[in-house]
């Protein structure tokens, strides 16, 4: 997981401090999330998702298909 954060930032052209701007954090605690030294809160993973236009799922390692899921379709 922490692999794919760094990649994705670096393809992406960013440092760790515009990321951690994004995120309202600290360059060294978005340091950290990066080599896994502290766990990145779920709204943070959510927030890293949509800046990147992946999925949580992606971000966590538990698929390579890095395409975002369809937003849910609205109940009437």
């Amino acid at each position: 997981m922490f692999r794919r954060l760094r990649d994705l930032r670096e393809d992406n052209d960013l440092t760790q401090r515009v990321v951690a701007e994004y995120l309202q954090c600290t360059q060294v605690c978005y340091s950290y999330y990066e080599i896994g030294k502290r766990d990145i809160p779920v709204a943070d993973m959510v927030k890293l998702a949509k800046f990147y236009n992946v999925s949580v799922d992606y971000l966590l390692g538990l698929t390579d298909e890095s395409t975002p899921y369809p937003p849910p379709k609205k109940r009437i």
